[in-house]
């Protein structure tokens, strides 16, 4: 599929109502709260963007989505999406100063929030200038209103905004790791083609399957396959609300509603295995895809799930920026340890520091051109004109390509590194641990731990008066827990009386990755 073979005039909740002529009855979505058929999803979906309409959003504004992943978070998204707005999804695992930035950066009227995450829209919504009404999915205090009151009784019927393909249609955070969060937009025309093309023409997803994705709808990578694919070609899907880091939860979410599709990063499978006799516990056998993004996977990794499971997992590779994954292994022409060839729809090249095209087998800057990237970060001038390139995008990985075409990660242009599949920057953890009393200097690497998945790593000297001990490497931990996202802490604390210094007095990390 290319941008061609869509209409100028294109609305991606067609996505989900070409659904409604053939197979309006079948359950869409499956989860714990509620089972809904493509035709209630429809009905509820036009109710919200009524609902919608009536709060004054028009074509081209935002609407924040703050929500765990439930039946309401989809209404919502696709309620928005219709009459033209623009869909904000934010991470449920951030901070309410991140909240403010993205809600103030996107000047979003209307937030949609899930009652256990209010209380962080609430210790920030008063200094908010653009923030005017605030959706409740669950029970609604004084200030703000109920979802399900909300919706109730506005109309079932509701004509499709005139979009152009082109229009914005989604706007997603990075993590903020290098500085503000950078905001990513995607058009109208992104949702069907990185569907198809990877998906569908790269995994084989048909209207026979059913995918569940361990990636939160508000990440691309999750909001793509496990979303927009299925529905595409009239698949079902499944969501979990529960954190997706509790893995027996991830595992009876398998066992009871029987996903053909997994989604994953590598760190979940590692915690998958981990659960004792899993694969006997748990009936596992409706999976035939298994699927990883976010992080590189380990080789060793990916025999002990085949070894386990009997099933391969599938590497792959995308970014926000891209929307799509466009790099990836496919069933039957697997190669654990490489992340597979180009996504037929896409080209890759690899450069060196002045643009160069690097021969085969030299490692070299990955940059990929494709017609479902975004076009620059929202309100960051520099940073666009660094990583988009004319067609192409600078993704900041490094890669090489072998004697077969196939292309193994080499790193990160920068320090910056992967937990749980989300980028973490060095620089901020580094930042916070310096805030505590007891830590004079600190520096922060990757390390594998015993899956050689890649976790962050500290490495602090203490101010006088203060000793190392295990205790106060949990305090660390836990201070940096409570002053950044949880996922960002880091996962080890080694105590030096000093760190090794180059002749400029900057911290050796190349002495630190052998320590």
């Amino acid at each position: 599929m290319r941008m061609s073979d869509l209409p100028l005039q294109y609305n991606c909740v067609d996505i989900l109502e070409h659904n409604l002529a053939a197979r309006a009855d079948k359950v869409a979505l499956y989860s714990l709260e509620r089972e809904m058929t493509f035709r209630q999803v429809s009905r509820e979906v036009n109710q919200a963007g009524n609902a919608l309409t009536k709060l004054g959003v028009r074509m081209g504004d935002y609407v924040g989505i703050l929500s765990l992943d439930l039946p309401e978070w989809v209404t919502s998204f696709f309620g928005v999406l219709k009459v033209g707005g623009v869909a904000v999804g934010m991470n449920t695992t951030q901070t309410p100063k991140e909240y403010a930035y993205m809600l103030d950066d996107s000047r979003a009227r209307v937030a949609i929030v899930h009652e256990s995450l209010l209380p962080k829209i609430e210790e920030i919504r008063a200094e908010r200038p653009f923030l005017e009404h605030v959706i409740v999915i669950g029970a609604a205090p004084r200030g703000t209103a109920s979802y399900a009151e909300w919706i109730e009784g506005e109309s079932t019927e509701l004509a499709a905004a005139p979009t152009h393909r082109d229009d914005w249609c989604t706007l997603n955070y990075t993590s903020g790791t290098t500085g503000p969060p950078k905001g990513i937009q995607h058009a109208h025309k992104d949702m069907p083609i990185s569907s198809q093309l990877y998906t569908v023409d790269t995994l084989g997803l048909r209207d026979t399957d059913r995918t569940f994705a361990i990636a939160r709808l508000f990440f691309t990578y999750g909001l793509g396959v496990n979303l927009f694919s299925p529905w595409h070609v009239g698949a079902s899907l499944v969501l979990q609300s529960q954190p997706p880091r509790v893995a027996t939860s991830l595992l009876e979410t398998i066992d009871r509603f029987k996903p053909t599709f997994l989604f994953n990063v590598p760190t979940g499978y590692a915690s998958l295995m981990a659960v004792e006799g899993f694969n006997e516990r748990y009936d596992l056998s409706s999976l035939r895809v298994c699927a990883a993004a976010g992080e590189s996977l380990p080789a060793a990794l990916a025999h002990a799930w085949k070894e386990r499971t009997g099933l391969e997992i599938i590497e792959s590779m995308g970014t926000t920026e891209a929307f799509a994954l466009f790099l990836s292994n496919r069933p039957g022409d697997n190669r654990p340890g490489t992340l597979g060839t180009c996504v037929e729809g896409f080209e890759l090249k690899l450069t060196d520091e002045e643009g160069r095209v690097v021969p085969r087998g030299e490692i070299g800057d990955l940059q990929v051109k494709g017609e479902t990237f975004s076009l620059y970060y929202l309100h960051q001038y520099h940073k666009s004109q660094y990583s988009f390139r004319g067609e192409w995008l600078f993704t900041g990985d490094k890669f090489y390509v072998d004697g077969d075409g196939y292309y193994h990660y080499a790193g990160r242009v920068d320090d910056m590194l992967k937990a749980g599949g989300i980028w973490v920057s060095p620089t901020e953890i580094e930042s916070t641990l310096r805030q505590h009393d007891a830590v004079y200097e600190c520096a922060v690497m990757g390390y594998p731990d015993k899956d050689q998945l890649v976790k962050p790593k500290a490495f602090v000297s203490l101010r006088p008066g203060y000793s190392a001990s295990p205790d106060l490497e949990t305090q660390l931990i836990e201070y940096c827990k409570a002053n950044m996202a949880a996922y960002k802490r880091p996962r080890w604390i080694e105590f030096m009386d000093e760190l090794p210094k180059t002749a400029t007095g900057k911290i050796q990390r190349s002495a630190l990755r052998s320590a």
